[in-house]
């Protein structure tokens, strides 16, 4: 698959729809850059969970995972 894009005067890029598709990105999501002689690579960047800071979190009883992070929360919140 071969796009075109049009570069702005601040260096900006409009990634056409099917190449987003393709690498299934969205508006927030990060690229990474790979370049090699003359050749340019494009790839999306590995996204993080936001909940990944609280991974290991408790001391056991709350159990693992994500329902157990958003209970520790919200218990810290005092909801």
């Amino acid at each position: 698959m071969q796009r075109t894009s049009k570069i702005t005067a601040k260096g900006q890029v409009t990634i056409p729809v099917e190449i987003r598709r393709r690498l299934r990105v969205d508006s927030g999501d990060r690229l990474v850059f790979e370049a090699e002689g003359a050749e340019v690579r494009v790839r999306a960047a590995e996204r993080k969970s936001r909940f990944a800071k609280y991974q290991g979190i408790g001391n056991g009883k709350e159990g693992g995972g994500r329902e157990a992070v958003i209970r520790l929360v919200r218990q810290l919140r005092g909801e």
